[in-house]
C-alpha cells in the first residue's frame, strides 16, 4: 500500500460554535465554518475544485451542500460512515488531491440535531434496525458493555473504575473551558461526577457526551499550491479506515489484524487496525513517543480510556496508570482532547471528525491560545462510529514539515 505522507496539504479550516443553535439553520453553519476555513487559506470559493460533504441526520445529497454555499457546477459527494464522517470526508478530499483528480477540495461536516426529539436526529435510520431475533440497544447501554468487559479483564472494581473516569471526565471540562467555542463550559469536579445521576451501570451523568448542532470545514491542497498560500500549512501523514463486523462485540477473543494472522489484545480492534495503517503510512515506529497530542471520540468516558490502549499509547491494562498520572493532560507528555472532547466541546455527529482536526491544525500553529501545548509535531484524530457492535474507526495524523 502506498502511503500518503506529504503528498496533502491543510491551508484552511473553520469551525462554527458547536451547541444548542436554535436560531440557525445547517446551511447558516455550513456557511460560516466554510467562510472561515476560506479566509483563513487565503482563497474564494470560485477557487474550489471539488467538495465532499458527510452528514448523518440533516441531509441526503451532495447537492445539499452546493446549495448551501452557491457552489457554481463543482462535484460534490456526500459520505457517510456514521460518527466517523468527518473523517471520512477528510480521507474522501484528500484522496482527491493524491491522485491528482482535483487542485484544490473541501471537505465540510454538518449536523442540526437539537430541533429533532431527544437531540439525536430523527432516530437511527430503518437501515440501521435489526430483525427481532437479534439484540437492539441504545449507545450508552452498548459502550457500557466494554467498560463493564475491561474491569472484569482487568480486576478493577466498580468504585475504582468510577474514579478513574471522574478524573478523565474533569481533564475534559477543564479543557472545554479554554476552547471559545465549546458547547459546556463548566468546571466539574471529582465529586460532581460521583453524585451524578447514573445513566447505566456504569456511567453517570458526566461519562455520557451530549449531543450538539454544528458544522465544521476543511480546505486541502498539493503541498506546491500550499507554499504559494501561506507559511504554516500542515501536511497530511497518514489516513485509515477500519470496518468491523460485530467480531468484537460478539467474538471478544476473535482480534485479528487486518489481512489476517497475528491475534492483537485490543478492545475495539477496529481501533488498532486503523492506527497501525496510519502509523505505517506516517512512519511511525512509538506512537508513545512520537504523537505529540491527540484527539479521540470520546462519546462514553471508558471509550477514551480503552482508546488510549487501542491506539497503542498506553499498554495495554495501563490506561488507568498514565491517566492518574497526568500523561494526558493539559500539560502533561501527551495531551488529550485538548478543546473539551465530545464531552465539553459538544458532538454533532458528522462535524466532530473535522473539528478533532481544526484543534490539531491550531495547536500545530501555535494558535490554540490558553490550551496552547508546548512542542506539538505530530497529532492525532480518532473516530469511532457505529451501533449494535457493528464499528467503524478513522485515524487520522497530520503535523509540520519535516
Amino acid at each position: 500500500m502506498e502511503s500518503i505522507k506529504d503528498k496533502v496539504a491543510v491551508v484552511g479550516m473553520g469551525c462554527t460554535n458547536f451547541g444548542e443553535k436554535w436560531g440557525e439553520n445547517a446551511d447558516d453553519m455550513a456557511v460560516e465554518a466554510t467562510k472561515e476555513a476560506l479566509e483563513d487559506a487565503g482563497l474564494e470559493l470560485k477557487d474550489i475544485n471539488a467538495a465532499v460533504q458527510t452528514t448523518l441526520f440533516t441531509g441526503e445529497t451532495g447537492s445539499q451542500l452546493a446549495r448551501w454555499l452557491k457552489l457554481n457546477y463543482v462535484p460534490v459527494s456526500r459520505v457517510e460512515n456514521f460518527c466517523s464522517g468527518g473523517l471520512d470526508a477528510f480521507r474522501t478530499a484528500c484522496y482527491y488531491v493524491a491522485s491528482g483528480t482535483y487542485d484544490i477540495v473541501l471537505a465540510n461536516g454538518t449536523e442540526k440535531l437539537m430541533d429533532h426529539a431527544g437531540g439525536f436526529g430523527k432516530v437511527i435510520p430503518s437501515s440501521f434496525d435489526l430483525p427481532g431475533v437479534d439484540h437492539d440497544l441504545p449507545p450508552a447501554t452498548t459502550f457500557a458493555f466494554f467498560a463493564v468487559r475491561y474491569m472484569e479483564k482487568h480486576n478493577i472494581s466498580y468504585d475504582r473504575m468510577r474514579r478513574i473516569l471522574a478524573r478523565l471526565e474533569v481533564k475534559n471540562h477543564h479543557n472545554g473551558t479554554l476552547a471559545p467555542k465549546s458547547h459546556l463550559k463548566r468546571e466539574i469536579t471529582i465529586d460532581d461526577v460521583l453524585n451524578a445521576p447514573m445513566v447505566t451501570y456504569p456511567f453517570g451523568l458526566y461519562d455520557c457526551c451530549g449531543m450538539s448542532d454544528g458544522s465544521a470545514s476543511c480546505i486541502v491542497t498539493t503541498p506546491e499550491i500550499a507554499e504559494s498560500l501561506r507559511d504554516d500549512y500542515v501536511l497530511v501523514k497518514g489516513l485509515a479506515i477500519a470496518n468491523g463486523a460485530g467480531q468484537a462485540y460478539f467474538k471478544a477473543s476473535d482480534n485479528t489484524l487486518i489481512g489476517g494472522g497475528d491475534k492483537l489484545e485490543a478492545n475495539f480492534p477496529e481501533t488498532v487496525n486503523a492506527a497501525r495503517s496510519a502509523y505505517a503510512q506516517a512512519g511511525v515506529k512509538d506512537p508513545r513517543k512520537e504523537v505529540s497530542h491527540f484527539e479521540v471520540h470520546d462519546c462514553f468516558s471508558s471509550t477514551e480510556l480503552l482508546t488510549y490502549e487501542d491506539l497503542l499509547i498506553s499498554p495495554f491494562g495501563k490506561a488507568p496508570e498514565d491517566l492518574e498520572a497526568g500523561r494526558f493532560d493539559l500539560d502533561g507528555e501527551q495531551p488529550c482532547n485538548t478543546d473539551g472532547g465530545l464531552k465539553s466541546f459538544g458532538h454533532p455527529v458528522s462535524a466532530s471528525g473535522i473539528r478533532m482536526l481544526y484543534e490539531l491544525y491550531k495547536q500545530l500553529q501555535g494558535k490554540a491560545e490558553k490550551r496552547q501545548i508546548k512542542n506539538p509535531k505530530l497529532g492525532l484524530a480518532h473516530n469511532l462510529g457505529g451501533v449494535c457492535g457493528y464499528y467503524n474507526v478513522a485515524v487520522c495524523l497530520i503535523g509540520g514539515r519535516d
